[in-house]
């Protein structure tokens, strides 16, 4: 029986430029969880432990998709680089600040300047999306492998991020995850063959962000949303497991959640369904929401491991959806920032999620937190099912024959040539690229 995973590493270089993504996103995991930890080990403040990883996050929203801009006009080796060079210099700043006991606006200045972290997720789906352009399942499989390898992330990231900072000492999760992005980032820019080329934009129409696109909108809205419930999740089993009395055990707990996507994920790789995603993606929001709304009412922490895998199965399925909703609304021009922009309303809940939930935990505690991410969840479902509209038609042009304006032999569609002859295309009656 042929294993999907196996052939879409047929193609020379995607295990090496795969390998790179998966080490360059650990510290998507680990920084904003490693903040917090550093910090409540250092000062016992949680409020200023969320806040810190909100700026941090926040940042990340603001910068990463002009990072991706830039990637899409001149290419990964000559962007990210200098990019994450600076990222490094700024988390150093923090981490001097936070052990040396230095004023608090100075940790949010350097937190602020730490968000111009490439999005390598973004970047690696790009390579794969230049690779099996117009080869749909390869790329579902190959979405999917990458939502799997973001999983593995969550499950090894915040062992490593809190069991360094409460084992060794308190900078030891950011410290290794700096090491990690630098690692990265320097590997995957050093694979020149399997990186896409630049898209130059010569007119204002291509020029305009990606964002236009009101699918794109609703996708990222919904995303912020997503975002809350996973930070807030994130905060509260930490400041939860301390209150039972097994901080250290909140590491394993979260690694459980990230389980459960992992799972879905790969499953997922294996399948190859035929029914509208946006349907898929009306239906992942839901079991997302419906999934973190027992929280509350854990007593312990076994009953939480329980609750939290189960409510990770519905995130990587989600995830892989989106991707390809955005291949369906976002010119190949603008792929690596409409990925990006997709990431960076995850981010910028992430953010939110941090803040209030760490407030509410000083507040309230713990059990009271919980409620956070099921209020983010109601709130994710109430705007997809009002958006849901704006996603819809570019899944009825899927079955549009190519002389009526659908795919064409290379899997890119009316939509780019448009672009491409100095049109706009905004998504709102767009053909699929995919």
């Amino acid at each position: 029986m042929p294993n999907p995973y196996r052939e879409i590493f047929a193609v020379p270089g995607a295990a090496g430029f795969s390998a790179a993504g998966f080490l360059g996103r650990m510290p998507v995991a680990m920084m904003s969880i490693g903040v917090v930890t550093m910090i409540s080990e250092i000062t016992g403040r949680y409020g200023l432990a969320g806040a810190l990883a909100a700026t941090l996050a926040l940042s990340g929203a603001v910068i990463g998709p002009q990072v991706s801009r830039l990637v899409d006009l001149h290419g990964q080796r000559r962007v990210l680089r200098p990019a994450v060079l600076f990222a490094l210099t700024a988390i150093a700043g923090l981490l001097l600040s936070a052990e040396r006991g230095w004023p608090d606006w100075l940790m949010f200045v350097c937190a602020a300047c730490g968000g111009c972290v490439p999005s390598l997720g973004s970047m690696i789906r790009s390579r794969w999306a230049n690779i099996y352009r117009g080869e749909p399942r390869r790329l579902h499989t190959a979405y999917s492998f990458e939502s799997v390898v973001d999983e593995l992330c969550f499950i090894l990231g915040p062992i490593i991020a809190i069991g360094l900072s409460t084992t060794w000492f308190p900078e030891a999760g950011p410290l290794v995850a700096a090491c990690f992005l630098a690692s990265g980032v320097f590997w995957l820019t050093a694979q020149r063959a399997t990186e896409p080329t630049p898209q130059p934009r010569g007119d204002d129409h291509s020029r305009r962000s990606a964002l236009r696109s009101p699918a794109l909108r609703i996708l990222v809205t919904t995303g912020v949303f997503s975002g809350v419930i996973f930070s807030s999740v994130d905060v509260v089993t930490v400041a939860f497991a301390e209150e039972q009395g097994h901080k250290s055990a909140a590491s394993l707990v979260l690694a459980t959640y990230a389980a459960g996507s992992c799972l879905a994920g790969a499953v997922f790789g294996l399948m190859h369904l035929t029914g509208p995603p946006a349907r898929r993606w009306l239906l992942g929001v839901c079991a997302m929401a419906a999934s973190v709304l027992p929280l509350p009412f854990v007593g312990g922490l076994g009953w939480l491991t329980g609750v939290l895998f189960i409510a990770g199965l519905a995130i990587a399925p989600t995830g892989v959806t989106i991707m390809s909703l955005i291949q369906h609304h976002v010119p190949r021009a603008k792929l690596t920032e409409g990925m990006t922009w997709a990431s960076t309303g995850i981010a910028t809940g992430i953010a939110l999620g941090a803040f209030v939930s760490g407030r509410v935990v000083d507040r309230a505690g713990a059990e009271v937190a919980y409620a956070v991410p099921g209020i983010a969840g109601v709130t994710a479902v109430a705007l997809a099912f009002l958006g849901y509209r704006h996603v819809v038609p570019a899944q009825r042009a899927e079955t549009i024959p190519p002389a009526q304006g659908g795919t064409d032999a290379d899997g890119q569609d009316g939509g780019e040539r448009r672009e491409n002859d100095g049109r706009e295309e905004d998504g709102r009656h767009s053909q699929p690229v995919a």
